[in-house]
């Protein structure tokens, strides 16, 4: 694992803050395996990012993790931001959110073209209001 593509993959993380990173660390044919859509081009993009910035204003992303061989590198990564604004048809709640996760990005002409990513999306669900948590057991 070359020292260029773990700074690479580390930097993807800067998105949320910096989205004009965008053309500078992806290929223009990226591709975004999601857990729901695969997200494609800058356009796809952009707008993947935006709806996570208007719902969490000040999210930030800390990346726990990095390993990797070859052309994949994985980042284990943090999400922390609070729900102020419009997310995934939610009205905003105020409350402050963790979403934890795992990308693998492949890289390639040193630029990120491909990656996977792995999230606990129910617990974002749970910590914004829209699922219910699940009840203490009331066993004895």
């Amino acid at each position: 694992m070359s020292a260029s593509n773990v700074e690479l993959a580390r930097r993807s993380w800067d998105l949320p803050r910096h989205p004009e990173l965008l053309e500078e660390l992806y290929s223009p044919d990226l591709v975004w395996h999601e857990s729901d859509q695969d997200v494609r081009g800058y356009d796809g993009a952009r707008e993947f990012i935006s709806g996570f910035v208007t719902g969490f204003p000040d999210i930030t992303a800390t990346v726990e993790d990095v390993f990797g061989d070859g052309d994949k590198v994985c980042t284990r990564w943090t999400l922390r931001g609070t729900h102020r604004g419009e997310f995934a048809g939610l009205s905003p709640t105020n409350r402050t959110v963790t979403m934890t996760g795992m990308t693998v990005h492949r890289i390639a002409d040193g630029r990120i073209v491909e990656e996977w990513d792995a999230y606990d999306n129910l617990s974002l669900m749970q910590q914004v209001g829209a699922v219910p948590q699940p009840r203490a057991s009331q066993e004895a």
